[in-house]
């Protein structure tokens, strides 16, 4: 797990963990990681560092536990939540749970999914868990890619970039998985959009200090931190900007806008009422980072969700770096 730190703590941990040159060394990861094929791999070596901790220590969620919405009193109602809708069933994943855990593995109505959050880029991303007929399970590896949480599965344990969903090292190298459209939002949209939804509860409540902020003030931080690429020179590296595959627009220029239409139709929308998880030591207690969608109308007019994220400006650079953030 990572512990419970303030800027100046993660600044030392940068510091102590990855002093110099960024540490890549396959032959010492084939130690941890027999079962990895290193032969093949689809990025560079030397852009995968340490986050600090080994394999599973951020343990998955892989028996996931639930309550009904009604019963989920312990939420507060601008607390950020992973919405997620598959066939009429839904499912909300607290990032109060997620930002000590950062992958669940679910099945809902039948299709396995993994929900994943990297508190480092604020990326919340939801995947169909199923490649070439196999039903997949993910776990954490200790490692970052451009300050990205690096996956593996637990059947080959070839390693999965979250922000793209492709298989990154190892025998599934160019492998991808299936976004699948899910919300950020607050927990009072969840609950009135979803009244018999579910919501996910710590399978065991005294493992982590569930509803604290490991990574106080890093919504504050100038700079993100385990991460040495190129920055965005439009807006500061840890705003926020709402992303449909390599397209991004600036969060703060959509909050003023509250609504944009693009050409080819989507339809994206602000609104408050949501707090950050990654601001204040108490997550219920984050400052105001809003509710943002991104939909479009299908063939029948129905205003109908896509897949969508909202990240730190400088992890969607770093995976678009051609692409252009609108601000204005």
């Amino acid at each position: 797990m990572r512990p419970y730190l303030t800027i100046a703590a993660l600044a030392a941990l940068v510091f102590f963990v990855v002093p110099g040159p960024i540490q890549a060394n396959p032959s010492q990861w084939s130690r941890e990681w027999p079962k990895t094929d290193f032969s093949k791999h689809s990025v560079p070596f030397d852009q995968i560092m340490s986050g600090g901790v080994s394999k599973d220590r951020i343990p998955s969620i892989d028996d996931p536990r639930y309550v009904a919405v009604a019963e989920a009193e312990k939420y507060a109602a601008t607390e950020p939540v992973v919405g997620l809708t598959i066939n009429g069933k839904s499912r909300a994943y607290p990032l109060s749970i997620l930002i000590w855990h950062e992958i669940v593995n679910d099945v809902i109505d039948g299709v396995p999914v993994a929900v994943t959050f990297c508190p480092l880029c604020n990326a919340a991303v939801v995947f169909d868990r199923r490649v070439d007929g196999l039903t997949l399970e993910f776990g954490t590896t200790g490692k970052l890619r451009y300050s990205d949480l690096v996956m593996y599965d637990r059947q080959s344990e070839s390693w999965w970039q979250q922000f793209t969903g492709e298989a990154i090292i190892g025998e599934r190298t160019g492998q991808k998985l299936r976004f699948l459209p899910a919300r950020l939002e607050s927990f009072a949209k969840f609950k009135a959009r979803a009244p018999k939804g579910d919501v996910l509860v710590p399978t065991n409540p005294h493992m982590r200090q569930y509803g604290i902020n490991p990574y106080r003030g890093y919504d504050s931080a100038h700079t993100p931190f385990l991460y040495r690429g190129k920055l965005p020179g439009v807006v500061a590296p840890l705003a926020r900007v709402v992303a449909v595959g390599n397209r991004a627009w600036s969060v703060d220029f959509l909050q003023i806008k509250e609504r944009i239409e693009t050409e080819d139709g989507l339809i994206l929308t602000f609104e408050y009422g949501q707090n950050s998880a990654l601001d204040s030591a108490i997550i219920a207690e984050g400052r105001e980072a809003g509710n943002v969608l991104v939909q479009r109308r299908d063939a029948n007019g129905n205003l109908v969700d896509v897949h969508y994220r909202v990240d730190f400006a400088f992890a969607f650079h770093a995976f678009n770096p051609d692409a252009k953030i609108i601000v204005e």
